[in-house]
């Protein structure tokens, strides 16, 4: 009888639409997307200061890849935030070609293609150290990839980096 109404219940669920939002936690899901967030440098080498001159968020990064093996993807209109709202927009053209990838880096400086770097322009630290959650958004506004960590269960090294794809 038990089983019966737990078949119950699911397919009631999954009539409803909400199975996937009870079984499959956030940084589990797993979107259609070819670009991704590979990495994160979540916590900046040294004592974090977020000094526009002396600081290092500039050394807090995220690295996004292009897992596409034919297309060339366009970041410009991409949309990249955090738990809190915090968030960055690709607004200039930046074109990333199958198995290519950009470092999305905080504090000031150059954009380059060919050194494969975005700065935010924000020297405010935008990860947290301890836990958080990124969203990489599509112009669309669909989600393309998502990730929440915590220090303790995803950077057993204690470097502040974690590689979420590879």
């Amino acid at each position: 009888m038990t089983r019966r109404l737990a078949a119950t219940a699911v397919a009631a669920a999954i009539t409803a639409g909400t199975l996937a939002a009870v079984a499959a936690p956030a940084q589990a899901a797993e979107y259609s997307s070819a670009l991704k967030i590979r990495g994160a440098q979540y916590d900046a080498p040294g004592r974090d200061s977020n000094n526009c001159s002396t600081g290092n968020t500039d050394e807090e990064y995220l690295t996004i890849k292009n897992y596409s093996s034919t297309a060339t993807i366009n970041l410009k209109g991409y949309v990249v935030k955090d738990a809190a709202g915090n968030r960055f927009t690709f607004t200039a053209n930046h074109y990333l070609q199958p198995g290519d990838y950009v470092k999305l880096r905080g504090g000031n400086g150059t954009d380059s293609d060919s050194n494969n770097v975005v700065y935010r322009d924000n020297c405010n630290f935008m990860w947290n150290n301890d836990k958080d959650t990124i969203y990489l958004y599509k112009p669309s506004g669909n989600r393309a990839d998502v990730h929440a960590y915590t220090k303790s269960a995803n950077d057993p090294d204690g470097n502040g980096y974690i590689k979420f794809h590879s």
